[in-house]
């Protein structure tokens, strides 16, 4: 199967938020022209028309076009279950698409004849300009012949395509958020023990950027260092005490130090 000519693969986004507004410059620079955006907000949906120099925007789910060849739903995971009836009545012809990684394909069951998923994983903030070529992508569709159009749309986006079942990207989802989501929290605590203290966050920059760095080259769990591995209990202890005062953050130490221990001894058991 070939890839429609551009013009005959209009799309509709469905939403305008962080994900939206990345994944339809990314559109809209590789030539997919963007039909309309929808969003409950008129400055977002207006905002992100104007980007993707969209023919249109509509925040009513009644003025959602009818004759776009895909629609992309980027939106959070209630309001899509929440909408979905609506939002293909009268267009279920056309291609659906969620970005989800926690949803399975089957949620568009009965809403649609053809539906599928594009989901880039990534975290996406308005503010900061991503490159796609370097996301990778991860595509599921109901019908072979929405996969060819689907991977050969991937690959235009993303130097990383790859076709996953339901199960696997909502594996791939929880692994992004302990590694993306749960590691910045780790961050921002961290900036609040250094601000009580007129200590400035940049001062982390250089180790944050050497850690991420050795897992290109080690394993997780072979650039693991610090008092947990060695289990040194002074400095845990020492650690602790000075927690005392926050009881969340005592307790979050205390977990993720059990668990950084308890894997460094069974890899020395095991080895």
């Amino acid at each position: 199967m070939t890839l429609p000519s551009l013009t005959s693969t209009s799309i509709v986004l469905v939403g305008a938020g962080n994900l939206a507004t990345h994944l339809g410059k990314a559109l809209f620079r590789q030539g997919f022209p963007i039909l309309q955006v929808y969003s409950r907000t008129e400055a977002s949906a207006r905002s992100l028309a104007e980007a993707v120099e969209a023919s249109s925007y509509t925040t009513s789910i009644e003025g959602i076009a009818t004759d776009a060849a895909i629609y992309i739903a980027a939106l959070k995971d209630d309001a899509l279950m929440q909408l979905r009836q609506q939002l293909t009545e009268g267009r279920r012809k056309a291609l659906w698409l969620h970005t989800a990684g926690s949803l399975p394909m089957r949620v568009w069951e009965g809403c649609a004849d053809r539906y599928g998923v594009l989901y880039p994983m990534q975290t996406f903030s308005k503010q900061r300009e991503v490159d796609f070529r370097h996301i990778p992508i991860f595509w599921e569709s109901r019908l072979p012949e929405d996969g060819a159009l689907l991977q050969q749309i991937a690959s235009r986006l993303s130097q990383s395509v790859y076709e996953t079942s339901s199960e696997q990207r909502k594996q791939l989802h929880l692994a992004a958020v302990l590694c993306c989501n749960f590691t910045n929290h780790l961050y921002a605590l961290a900036a609040e023990l250094l601000q009580r203290q007129q200590l400035p966050f940049e001062a982390m920059l250089p180790l944050i950027d050497e850690t991420a760095r050795k897992v290109h080259e080690l394993s997780p769990q072979a650039a693991q260092t610090g008092p947990a591995v060695r289990y040194d209990r002074s400095v845990i202890d020492t650690h602790l005490q000075m927690l005392q005062q926050q009881p969340d953050i005592q307790q979050l130490y205390q977990l993720l130090t059990d668990s950084i221990h308890r894997k460094a001894e069974k890899k020395l058991f095991i080895s």
